[in-house]
């Protein structure tokens, strides 16, 4: 008996550092997951409380279903053509429709989940373009056009919107803030411009110094997107013509997205507004959401949008409720098919023969795959192989 006791005393104890080691995030991933229900909780719960929760419950009450139905489709005609403009952008074969729709969902994602989002969706769309057969010269220029012309097309519409609303409206101090910030965005995209057509050498010699002193960065690499860059620039300049299917594009977008939003606003009950005076607004909260302080504006768009649209007669609990509906699809739904989105095309058909063996592998590896499905690959053709054995027609292929 004293044995077996010394025995049960002598059973070493687990160390204080993993008694609670579930209370711990597991990894990065798992970080963001937990900030972003936190978010989440906040968002639905706490927003809707500004415009006082009865008055937040009549309003979704007399929600009109089929408006928000529409809501939803005109923003994924937005998305669409979002798609649209990062084609049109591409010179030479180009990839699908398709896939170019769900690299960018899969950017889109990425920018939504971190703060100064765009920096690691610049480098996931980067990636994935590269993968989808696009030079990598090439799949920097489409990145940064796409920024940079969406960019200048919002603050475009919302130009010409202050100068139709100003003899109804009035200009409000917000809107001189917001009129100056897209000045000054067109005067250093200009400056930015000539330097580069003007002082091509100048540039490249700049850049490669910086490139130098940066860890893993090929300064020739850096120096042959300058060239492609200003060759674009160049051709361009000589054939404007060239840029209309990309400002229709970019400029559909926004305006495909400013709908929605105001189709929400009807759904929840406030008759529609003027178009110009909402796309004031819309601008107004978009310009400002561009700051790099939350992911994709969030908490700025939904803290100045319903205060414009107060502003402009629609009552607060409406505004609160149709900006966090619209936001529902415009910012949140994006996450998850856009995740989806990039597992597609990280192991879907249009994957590389390397994408999809480092994948399959990795799957293999984390779960129970590699016995139960009994293949592990250590080449692009078994990868291919593997993956064709494991998604044969009509069995586990959900990508197509």
């Amino acid at each position: 008996m004293g044995r077996m006791n010394g025995e049960l005393q002598a059973a070493p104890a687990k160390p204080r550092h993993q008694r609670r080691k579930w209370l711990k995030p597991r990894s990065p991933l798992g970080r963001t997951i937990r900030i972003l229900l936190v978010l989440g909780l906040v968002y639905f719960l706490g927003l809707p409380q500004i415009a006082g929760p009865v008055k937040a419950l009549q309003v979704v009450g007399r929600a009109d279903v089929p408006y928000l139905g529409l809501g939803a489709l005109l923003e994924v005609a937005s998305l669409a053509c979002y798609a649209f403009f990062t084609r049109s952008l591409i010179r030479g074969p180009r990839p699908p429709l398709g896939t170019l729709a769900r690299i960018d969902l899969s950017t889109f994602a990425v920018s939504h989940i971190l703060p100064a989002g765009s920096i690691g969706g610049t480098g996931l769309g980067y990636k994935l373009l590269t993968s989808a057969g696009l030079e990598g010269q090439e799949a920097g220029f489409v990145i940064a056009a796409q920024s940079t012309g969406s960019a200048v097309i919002l603050n475009l519409l919302l130009w010409v919107a202050l100068i139709l609303s100003i003899p109804e409206e009035g200009f409000n101090p917000l809107f001189r803030t917001a009129a100056i910030g897209g000045a000054l965005l067109f005067a250093s995209l200009a400056l930015l411009i000539v330097l580069l057509i003007r002082g091509e050498g100048t540039a490249e010699r700049f850049l490669r110094s910086v490139a130098r002193r940066v860890p893993k960065v090929n300064e020739d690499a850096v120096a042959g997107f300058v060239v492609h860059l200003v060759g674009r620039l160049r051709e361009v300049g000589s054939d404007p013509s060239l840029l209309l299917p990309s400002a229709g594009w970019a400029t559909a977008n926004w305006l495909f997205d400013a709908a929605s939003l105001w189709v929400f606003l009807y759904a929840f009950g406030h008759t529609l507004v003027s178009p110009i005076v909402l796309l004031v607004a819309y601008g107004v909260a978009n310009v400002l959401a561009a700051i790099p302080i939350t992911p994709s504006g969030l908490g700025v768009i939904e803290t100045v949008l319903p205060s414009l649209l107060v502003g402009f007669g629609t009552t607060r609990a409406i505004a609160v409720i149709a900006v966090v509906g619209w936001r529902l699809v415009n910012f949140w739904l994006p996450i998850p098919v856009g995740a989806l989105s990039y597992l597609s095309l990280s192991v879907g058909p249009e994957a590389t023969r390397a994408t999809k063996m480092a994948h399959l592998n990795q799957l293999a590896t984390r779960t129970e795959g590699r016995r139960r499905l009994g293949f592990g690959f250590d080449s692009p053709g078994q990868a291919e192989a593997g993956l064709s054995e494991y998604a044969a027609p009509g069995t586990h292929a959900w990508w197509k």
